[in-house]
């Protein structure tokens, strides 16, 4: 199972009730299919819980709870079908302990057998539930709330996120093992969350506990211990002002605001970064010594989704500039394939979150073989950005749409400075470097008038909203770009779309193509504009409707049935304009379908489960 959760809690002086709700507000661009709270109001527990969205939580919520302190939960099913009883918190069977808990339980089944053995029934079929009863017979039998969750921790193998009230203690336990959990220290009160965001509305200082921590808070302190048993002092972190500013203004969705942030995206993540008069890349935290960079056999990228496009495009460009081989994997596959780890090659890893569990598993592999990584990573301080200690964070800001936008152009923009520095240690002359960086330098400018006349994207989408199925076709650059605009009309209007290599068209997906059926072919002007123009002839002759992505006075206009200019650009930095359209086709298609654009079904932002 995947799991996608959001954890919250508060101990302090205030209601705690109005804290959490806001709390998951804000994690809720995560996902999330049930909700729950359980607050301590000095004698009691109670519990509420809601299946469906956040919002919900306030109709099943009476309206004043006391209580200063409490756990909340946003769930997206794994273990257990999306039903009342799976909903987080968990209770033990005298309710004397409550938690709620992120990640996998992969030895479920016989901790299972184990609470049984104490004549204890599972009320739901989660993994998480095993834990709270452990817990509750390690209290009954004499232990300290602090000695019960150790106790219960060193049974358990798996991931997890942990937050825990106990009924007879003025306490709130937390502890992380593979399942990101982050603590707030206010004034006389302490929040945790499993996402940096929702803290910026409270406190700036916050501590991001490792794995193997367990932190027991009070309303005004906070001790951490280690896997070891050893007390440790917690590295407090001040987070940036940025992260909360999160809220959508004028903009209908987080997507729309997020899509036409890019322009400045794009400006926080090249500022600074360039040396335009030695055309090259100047990334302060890829430590990478000039003989690293000359002697490395070769680069390797690894991502899922949008940030597996975005390290493609990546591996092209280091290719082309720095005449060094590269590949780009997906995370997952390569994690389970065996990899064969080069100590002396360069590894960069991609992810958005920084917390997708798949991309964090593949750095723990390459670092353990000895294998040097780089992250390349939007939320500070997540744990692939800790894991890896060096790289490059792409300054999108805060993302809340689940379809990524920003963070992707941004992606692209912090790999091609790498590509122009890795280029400029080799083969890449002076002269082509600065050329890059000046059209680099020009991307933020270009994309903004892109969006003054951003062309017939309704036209594209009355082409698109009763498809049966979507072709989407580039070459090169345009082949990643295909794929990513492929991935999000999927992923928001819920249309089957393929993506293929424009030459790869009539290996096997022409046979899709009937009368009006729509293909979508990304087709800058390029050194491979003639051959894409013959994959499109194809298409056409057998009745297929073109929508067609092109530059700006480009001949070519007149070939599609939807022709959409972009403004020019250097080839070898098109994907950063090619792909904006085909992210406006998709919100507008998935708005005119009556879809729930920032919040697709079954998804969630960070996949923080294998």
């Amino acid at each position: 199972g995947r799991d996608m959760c959001g954890i919250f809690g508060y101990i302090g002086k205030r209601s705690a009730l109005p804290v959490l709700v806001e709390g998951l507000r804000h994690l809720e661009y995560r996902g999330y299919d049930s909700t729950g709270v359980a607050i301590h109001d000095g004698d009691k527990i109670t519990v509420h819980k809601t299946v469906g969205k956040v919002q919900e939580l306030h109709s099943v919520l009476p309206e004043d709870v006391p209580g200063t302190m409490g756990i909340a939960h946003t769930r997206w099913a794994t273990h257990g079908g999306v039903t009342f009883v799976n909903t987080h918190p968990h209770a033990s069977h005298d309710g004397k302990i409550h938690l709620v808990h992120n990640g996998i339980i992969e030895n479920f089944r016989s901790l299972h057998r184990r609470v049984q053995s104490h004549g204890i029934e599972c009320v739901g079929q989660t993994d998480s539930e095993v834990l709270v009863h452990l817990m509750s017979i390690e209290l009954a039998g004499g232990a300290t709330p602090q000695e019960a969750v150790e106790r219960t921790l060193a049974l358990a193998r798996g991931t997890w996120g942990l937050s825990i009230l106990f009924v007879d203690h003025d306490l709130l336990i937390c502890a992380r093992n593979g399942s990101p959990l982050i603590i707030g220290q206010g004034d006389g009160e302490m929040f945790v969350s499993s996402d940096p965001h929702p803290l910026s509305a409270h406190t700036q200082r916050v501590v991001y506990m490792e794995d193997g921590d367990l932190a027991i808070l009070t309303r005004d302190s906070m001790k951490m211990v280690t896997r070891k048993g050893h007390s440790v002092d917690p590295t407090v972190t001040v987070l940036e002002d940025s992260w909360s500013e999160s809220d959508l203004g004028d903009s209908p969705h987080f997507m729309h605001k997020e899509i036409y942030e890019q322009p400045e995206a794009l400006r926080h993540c090249i500022a600074g970064r360039v040396d335009r008069e030695m055309g090259s890349g100047r990334l302060g935290g890829m430590r990478l010594g000039h003989s690293t960079m000359v002697q490395a056999p070769h680069v390797r990228l690894l991502g899922c989704g949008t940030a597996n496009f975005a390290a493609e495009i990546g591996q092209m460009l280091i290719e082309k500039m720095a005449r060094i081989p590269a590949v780009t994997h997906i995370s997952s596959e390569f994690r389970n394939n065996d990899p064969v780890i080069n100590p002396k090659a360069i590894y960069l890893a991609v992810s958005q979150s920084g917390e997708t569990a798949d991309t964090i598993s593949a750095v723990k592999e390459i670092k353990l073989k000895g294998g040097q990584v780089f992250g390349v990573v939007n939320v500070v301080g997540s744990t692939i950005a800790r894991l890896c200690g060096q790289g490059v964070y792409i300054h999108s800001g805060p993302e809340q749409s689940v379809a990524s936008t920003k963070a992707f152009t941004n992606m692209v923009a912090a790999l091609t400075i790498f590509a122009t520095q890795l280029g400029r240690t080799r083969h890449l002359s002076k002269a082509k470097g600065r050329e890059i960086i000046e059209h680099l330098q020009q991307a933020p400018h270009l994309m903004e008038s892109y969006f003054e006349n951003p062309g017939p994207i309704d036209e594209a989408v009355a082409l698109l909203a009763d498809a049966k199925s979507v072709l989407f076709l580039g070459r090169g650059l345009s082949a990643p770009v295909a794929k990513e605009g492929a991935l999000k009309l999927m992923e928001l209007a819920y249309i089957p779309c393929l993506a293929y290599p424009a030459g790869e068209m009539k290996h096997g997906p022409i046979a899709l193509l009937e009368e009006g059926s729509p293909v979508v072919i990304v087709a800058p002007n390029d050194h491979l504009k003639e051959k894409t123009l013959s994959a499109l002839h194809e298409c056409r002759a057998r009745g297929a409707k073109i929508i067609l992505i092109h530059e700006e006075g480009d001949i070519i206009a007149s070939e599609g049935d939807v022709s959409i200019p972009v403004p020019r650009i250097h080839p070898w930095l098109t994907p950063l304009l090619t792909v904006v359209p085909l992210q406006l086709i998709a919100y507008s298609t998935a708005l005119h379908l009556g879809k729930d654009v920032d919040r697709p079904r079954n998804l969630a932002k960070s996949v923080t489960v294998e």
